[in-house]
């Protein structure tokens, strides 16, 4: 049997404890210690990869595998951004996901709006967030599963290589999509005034 750092250091338990309650407030989620910091990150990347996922299949399903393939690109990477704490990132993906909410609404994607606002909420909170000389050490990003791999150590590795190239494609790929939901939504309504 190996050493196992989750079972030697019983402040690990006590974190857990703490992620546990914050965990139960998705929504509106609180920073106390660095493990909040670390929690909510780490849940920021899952909900823009579940994002990023759903919006793919979703273009495939209409028939847009280019659109979904960027789209997929979007999202994914600004939850890497998230996870390593990018304002940037949290608004450029709450934004698109809300213009697409606005000119699409749906109960799933408004329950996805609400999520990326909190998101968003919790990244500037965590990248604006001054720990005390007690609370500065950052709990140690795990690399034992699957999970920790891609929550953990790919954004860690792949955001500073991806970063300012991110910022470009986020701000065109935005522009070009707000572009074209306000042409899709003067077009209906001209045909709405053509048809009257």
């Amino acid at each position: 049997m190996g050493f196992n750092r989750r079972h030697a250091d019983p402040g690990f338990v006590r974190n857990r404890a703490t992620v546990r309650k914050s965990s139960k407030k998705p929504v509106l989620p609180s920073i106390h210690n660095a493990t909040d910091v670390d929690y909510l990150g780490s849940q920021g990347y899952w909900i823009c990869a579940l994002v990023a996922v759903f919006s793919f299949l979703m273009s495939l399903v209409v028939g847009h595998p280019i659109a979904g393939f960027f789209t997929l690109l979007y999202f994914y990477f600004g939850g890497v951004g998230v996870r390593e704490k990018s304002v940037f990132a949290a608004i450029v993906v709450f934004i698109l996901y809300l213009a697409d909410t606005v000119t699409a609404p749906g109960i799933l994607k408004i329950f996805g709006c609400v999520l990326l606002l909190s998101n968003m909420r919790a990244t500037f909170i965590a990248s604006f967030w001054d720990p005390g000389v007690a609370e500065a050490d950052a709990p140690m990003r795990f690399n034992d599963t699957w999970t920790d791999k891609f929550a953990d150590q790919l954004p860690a590795w792949l955001w500073p290589k991806i970063r300012y190239g991110y910022y470009v494609f986020a701000v065109l790929f935005l522009a070009l999509t707000l572009v074209g939901l306000f042409v899709m939504m003067f077009q209906g309504q001209t045909r709405q005034l053509i048809s009257l």
